[in-house]
């Protein structure tokens, strides 16, 4: 039952909005960072380290019982980077307490602390949960790629196969390292998306 509920937490259908959000990937697309499917790749791999050295940590820790919320939101660099993890948070709370799970106990959790107490009242395995959490993420990002770039079907497959085998390395060395944010990048990319002129993306 832990497996399934494992698959429950990283599924797509999960309802907190994931969809919506490319988390900068379209402002890359925008700014001519991202163009083909290498540069997809490129770009998802980068990203993906930078969850590795912070999200990644924060959420293991969270995990653990050690009380991060404002420190997660508070690492958020841009407005809609803030705002994306505070809806999913609140969704996901939300969706919570709808099954009868429990209450988050934070009046507005980041989607980090929402996710860490869904894997507790669930009784899904910390390590296993990461994993999905990683996986969970880097699907969306594919998806975001496929329509915004655009990549064919294949193609974004390809790339969940490429990265996905880092996945277990990325958790086995997020249960060790402090959390260490710095994407000056990201954050300007970010800033621009903001205020970008057309876009399919909320983030």
């Amino acid at each position: 039952m832990s497996l399934a509920r494992l698959l429950q937490l990283a599924s797509p259908a999960l309802p907190v909005g994931a969809y919506s959000y490319s988390q900068g990937l379209e402002a890359a697309v925008e700014a001519g960072i991202v163009k083909d499917a290498p540069s997809a790749q490129a770009w998802i791999s980068d990203a993906l380290e930078l969850l590795a050295r912070f999200e990644a940590p924060v959420l293991w820790k969270m995990m653990q019982g050690e009380p991060l919320n404002d420190f997660f939101v508070a690492s958020r660099e841009t407005a809609e980077l803030r705002a994306e993890t505070l809806q999913m948070g609140h969704s996901l709370k939300k969706l919570i307490e709808e099954l009868g799970l429990g209450s988050v106990p934070e009046p507005e959790p980041a989607y980090p602390t929402a996710f860490a107490f869904a894997v507790k009242q669930m009784k899904v395995e910390p390590r296993a949960a990461l994993v999905a959490y990683l996986w969970s993420w880097l699907e969306n990002q594919v998806m975001a790629a496929i329509k915004a770039v655009p990549l064919g079907q294949t193609a974004g497959q390809r790339i969940l196969l490429a990265l996905g085998n880092h996945l277990e390395e990325i958790a086995d060395r997020a249960v060790q390292l402090e959390p260490l944010n710095f994407a000056p990048g990201l954050a300007v990319l970010s800033a621009r998306h903001e205020t970008q002129y057309s876009r399919l993306f909320r983030s």
